[in-house]
């Protein structure tokens, strides 16, 4: 099994790939950036772009039946690792033990000028 997941309530796709494929098992969820689905434009700072980044992974993951307690991986790009702090609380405020397992990494840039991007790896119980 391999399917393409989509919901209007995350931004669609702006290249060759699809916002989430579900395998049966896993569901693997692109990463998202800070756009609004509704407007199209990104929120400002690194604490609204967050909140919209993880408000955008759970609209994906509410479209296969699942939510946060499913996760058990996640990788996070941040343009400025100085963010860390800030992008770790509310992305903690999302999630509950036992959290996922987790990489935080800096990148030179990312697309559209966000200044975080997550992605997500979510299991079936």
């Amino acid at each position: 099994m391999r399917e393409k997941v989509h919901t209007d309530r995350a931004p669609r796709a702006i290249g060759p790939y699809s916002q989430a494929i579900d395998t049966g098992d896993f569901v693997f969820l692109s990463g998202q950036i800070g756009l609004d689905p509704e407007t199209g434009q990104m929120k400002a700072g690194v604490e609204e772009q967050t909140h919209q980044v993880m408000r955008n992974l759970q609209a994906v993951l509410e479209a296969v039946g699942l939510d946060f307690s499913h996760v058990v991986k996640t990788t996070i790009y941040l343009q400025d690792l100085n963010d860390f702090q800030k992008v770790n609380e509310i992305y903690a405020s999302y999630l509950q033990e036992p959290y996922p397992a987790r990489a935080t990494v800096q990148v030179a840039a990312l697309p559209k000028g966000a200044l975080v991007e997550i992605e997500m790896i979510a299991k079936r119980c």
